[in-house]
């Protein structure tokens, strides 16, 4: 045998080690998490309150080493040259820190879903029936770059009664890291385990597909982050997956809508933020008001940065626009580029949105009340607007208190997921000695 190859046997060796060791971390990860989902799923609702107020305490006492762990995974990411986008949703500022907080604050005020009866009828036979909420268990996160999802999804699955198990991403491994000490001693400080929420610590590629394959131990998989990695948990995952692939989301300008309101709405549901799911990628504009809409509209986007890719009915309007080929039209951008397509009607405008859309936001902008009708009914995206930006489709502006996640998937949960969404029923019965 040459030297290479027992150099070679050597190496996988090793990598099968370490990968074995993942592995046997995540399971004892899962294990411990099981066991704390049963104690969160006995707990009222006073209970759960008082914790993530103690968490929401020990985030603000502790803002100024969140921002310096933060400003490590900051510094790493720039020399690594992550985009512009992927540092926004790195940053925690002192601002998204108080957000998070917010967030947990909003949850306690919410009501607790566990363990409610609902839809109670007397049957023929004399029994009551009804559906009682009721946690899913171990809820796995994977996640990449906004640090903001560990306490939003710490508060979410400790209301709902669920365990969490998150496993953040690289690039904000120091950030996640000084969020679950925060979390890790309110959740002790109120008398709940330690293990209802976890941090994976590694960052090892292997630690996503052992949680993975974890069925035994974890419930359902929540994926938050790029195509890339919500690819792979699909094709990968033996858990069941809440996700959504891209938002790809449209407004689109009706020929009736009012253009002083529509050029806001369409100003900021591209350029409030670029990096989120929820910002318009491609803007629909009726034939019938382009002329007058599009040049005074477009002379914000240049004067903000952002690139114009329009088709040729766009680029006849207005100048500095690049071609706009069938690849944009079905692009997340996550960056200052705006798609731009003038239609004939509201028809063509849900065609496109049916053919290039994720079934993410789509917003129309119309003083029609049967145009914004059929909008409503025909679109099937996972939030539906009529007349407001993109930007609003999120668990706080919702009133969730946060999100978990934006969900597409048209079973069990769609549009940003919550508390309900974190939960499933159960019927209940209630007799009084009925045979059958």
């Amino acid at each position: 045998m040459s030297k290479a190859a027992t150099q070679n046997e050597l190496t996988d060796g090793v990598s099968t080690k370490k990968a074995d060791a993942v592995e046997l971390y995540v399971q004892g990860l899962g294990r411990a998490a099981q066991q704390a989902a049963r104690v969160l799923a006995s707990l009222d609702a006073g209970q759960k309150n008082t914790a993530l107020q103690a968490i929401a305490t020990s985030l603000l006492d502790s803002e100024r080493a969140l921002v310096e762990a933060n400003s490590i995974d900051m510094e790493a990411g720039r020399a690594r040259n992550l985009d512009a986008a992927l540092l926004d949703r790195l940053e925690l500022t002192p601002a998204r820190i108080r957000g998070m907080v917010d967030g947990l604050l909003q949850i306690v005020e919410l009501p607790d879903p566990i363990g409610e009866i609902t839809d109670l009828q007397v049957r023929p036979s004399g029994i009551e029936l009804g559906k009682m909420r009721m946690p899913l268990g171990v809820v796995g996160i994977i996640y990449e770059s906004r640090p903001n999802v560990t306490a939003d999804a710490a508060g979410l699955c400790l209301k709902s009664g669920n365990a969490a198990l998150l496993r953040g991403g690289s690039e904000a491994l120091n950030s996640n890291l000084a969020i679950a000490k925060c979390i890790r001693h309110g959740l002790l400080e109120a008398g709940l385990p330690a293990d209802a929420v976890q941090v994976i610590e590694t960052a090892d590629r292997e630690a996503v597909g052992a949680l993975l394959k974890m069925n035994q131990y974890v419930d359902v998989i929540i994926p938050r982050g790029g195509r890339g990695l919500i690819e792979r948990v699909a094709s990968e995952s033996k858990v069941p997956v809440i996700k959504h692939l891209d938002g790809v989301c449209h407004v689109y300008v009706d020929k009736s809508a009012d253009l002083a309101m529509a050029e806001k709405i369409a100003f900021n549901s591209k350029t409030n933020r670029y990096g989120v799911c929820n910002a318009m990628e491609t803007l629909l504009v009726h034939a019938d008001i382009a002329g007058e809409f599009l040049p005074a509209l477009a002379d914000r986007y240049i004067a903000e940065g952002v690139e114009l890719r329009g088709c040729e009915r766009t680029r006849e309007i207005i100048t500095n626009v690049s071609v706009a080929t069938s690849e944009d039209w079905s692009t997340e951008y996550l960056a200052p580029v705006l798609s731009i397509r003038i239609v004939d009607s509201i028809d063509q405008a849900m065609d496109h949105i049916d053919k290039y859309g994720s079934s993410h936001t789509d917003s129309i902008v119309t003083d029609d009340k049967s145009a914004a009708d059929r909008f409503l009914r025909e679109v099937n995206s996972s939030s539906v607007m009529v007349n407001a930006s993109t930007r609003f489709a999120d668990g706080f502006e919702y009133g969730l208190g946060a999100e978990i996640g934006i969900s597409t998937d048209r079973l069990h949960v769609r549009g940003p997921v919550g508390l309900e969404g974190l939960t499933n029923q159960k019927y209940v019965v209630l007799g009084n000695g009925q045979i059958r």
